[in-house]
């Protein structure tokens, strides 16, 4: 049975100028070295972007329709704390944003591959996944806020869909990474996150950005997996704010007929 394999970029902090940097690390020749790394390993159905897309400045999206605009496969982006939401719905609107997109070979729209958020619902013979894109971005805020409105729409898409393995992709971390300072700007509402979570045997994995570096764990039958920034990385374990000294990182994910996931962080090799 094929699986459906998918390709994680995150925090890429993109400014409007091409030498733009994010304490001294020029963020977008390092997000093009991830893309280059992760076009050696096998094409997957859809991208991930999973927030902090810019550092604050709107001119950033420009980078990202030239690098990705002519993806031959879906782009579902979401946004983090340092986006520009009104920019981001512009940037990359198109007719079926926050629609699902159901197809045995997933194929993007004519005129743009990107679709802002949304429940996207992906096939391959009889491997079948829901894949949930949900913004925690607050308003003036660096930590994630779902919302009850969020929170009861994940509600009703996951009822309607119990025999379907779902992943559910945000920006925050809904759990501890170990690191105190980061944990105090996660998702301010994960109690309830996994509230609903809970109600629903369908959920397969849990997928962030944010914390700037990799996490592997386990909640229940629930894999849950952080990835790490296509710039720079801050220290796990760290009780406050400290910077690692890896570079880039991106994750690749398969998801199974059965339910599993098969996933792991790649580290874009030094340049020679």
């Amino acid at each position: 049975m094929a699986s459906l394999r998918f390709h994680q970029f995150t925090d890429t902090h993109l400014y409007a100028a091409a030498t733009g940097a994010m304490r001294g690390q020029q963020t977008l020749p390092s997000f093009v070295s991830a893309l280059q790394h992760a076009a050696q390993f096998p094409a997957p159905a859809a991208v991930l972007l999973t927030g902090d897309l810019v550092h604050d400045e709107p001119g950033g999206y420009a980078h990202l329709q030239t690098l990705l605009g002519a993806s031959p496969v879906p782009v579902h982006l979401i946004p983090g704390n340092h986006d520009v939401p009104a920019a981001l719905a512009a940037s990359f609107a198109t007719p079926r944003t926050n629609s699902t997109v159901a197809a045995t070979l997933p194929v993007p729209s004519p005129t743009s591959p990107f679709h802002v958020g949304g429940n996207h619902t992906y096939r391959s013979g009889d491997n079948h996944w829901l894949v949930v894109m949900l913004s925690t971005q607050a308003e003036r805020r660096v930590d994630g806020e779902l919302g009850h409105a969020a929170l009861a729409e994940l509600d009703t898409v996951l009822g309607t869909h119990p025999a379907t393995h779902a992943l559910l992709v945000l920006h925050h971390p809904p759990t501890p990474v170990g690191s105190a300072w980061l944990d105090e700007i996660g998702l301010a509402d994960a109690a309830a996150f996994w509230d609903v979570v809970d109600q629903h045997a369908n959920v397969r994995g849990v997928l962030w950005g944010h914390a700037h570096q990799a996490f592997e764990g386990q909640r229940g039958k629930v894999r849950l997996m952080g990835t790490p920034s296509t710039c720079l990385q801050f220290l796990p374990g760290s009780a406050d704010f400290a910077l690692d000294t890896r570079g880039p990182g991106w994750r690749w994910l398969e998801l199974q007929a059965d339910g599993q996931i098969v996933s792991q962080v790649e580290w874009v090799p030094p340049a020679s």
